[in-house]
């Protein structure tokens, strides 16, 4: 796995230049993909001030890079799972376009600044599997929120949010990165239909230690509600395969002893 060795590194003690949080945040989205392998977590598809109300339909998610997912209700019924993770790849790569060929992010190295976040990201075959609507996937790898790499000076308008206040601030137990921001015409979000901002101010939550956009929430008084909030259970647990599949793919145990019923 390429990766920074201080990848996990907390928050620095040291109070960093507002300018300096606002390349934080941006080089912080751009991370994800090389900051954790597996995530468990709990999913609200709507914003919350503080907390989630109790009562508020939720998902519990269970997620393996690449592409393995599965979801349940709070009542533990399966809602989504994988079931295609062992396929064969042939007819995908006899297709021989160049996406095809593509690796996965953490096969690649990207270029890290001096806190071991990503600055630029490189070509590689990104994408997080999704559930109900684009927002799922994309607060797991945020980059729609800065691009995959700086834009140059001359053109500050060029980035994809102004970035209004940027602060260290707390979710559910885990530090994050806290920025009030507004989309520029430059945002293009992965899907158009469930952007992680809406037009006007937004306030932005994302952790740490994964790079995961944990929070959204518009701060405007037409769109009031909409945004998710997601509660980080386990970072990079073991995950079996079966965890992902309908059914058992598990094979008979030869050591076990396997009783015939004779007929008398």
């Amino acid at each position: 796995m390429s990766t920074w060795d201080s990848r996990r590194s907390p928050a620095p003690d040291s109070p960093a230049a507002p300018a300096d949080l606002v390349a934080v945040f941006r080089n912080l989205c751009r991370s994800s993909p090389w900051k954790w392998q597996s995530l468990r977590f709990e999913y609200w598809d709507q914003a919350f001030a503080s907390a989630p109300a109790p009562g508020a339909p939720f998902i519990r998610a269970w997620l393996r890079r690449p592409g393995a997912l599965r979801l349940e209700s709070p009542e533990r019924l399966i809602l989504h799972s994988t079931t295609g993770i062992n396929d064969s790849r042939d007819v995908f790569y006899v297709s021989a376009t160049r996406k095809s060929w593509l690796l996965p992010p953490h096969l690649v190295t990207p270029v890290y600044d001096d806190r071991g976040l990503v600055r630029r990201r490189p070509e590689a075959a990104y994408g997080e599997p999704g559930f109900g609507n684009g927002r799922f996937s994309a607060a797991l790898d945020p980059v729609e929120l800065a691009g995959n790499a700086p834009v140059p000076i001359e053109f500050p308008g060029s980035n994809a949010l102004d970035i209004r206040e940027a602060r260290y601030a707390d979710h559910e137990g885990r530090p994050v990165l806290e920025a009030v921001v507004v989309p520029n015409p430059a945002y293009r979000p992965a899907d158009p239909a469930a952007p992680l901002c809406l037009p006007g101010k937004s306030l932005l939550r994302v952790d740490m230690d994964t790079g995961v956009c944990v929070s959204s929430q518009s701060l405007e008084a037409e769109t009031e509600g909409y945004g998710h909030w997601i509660r980080i259970i386990a970072v990079d647990e073991y995950m079996l395969d079966d965890l992902f599949l309908a059914q058992s793919m598990n094979l008979t145990d030869v050591r076990r002893h396997i009783s015939w019923d004779i007929p008398a």
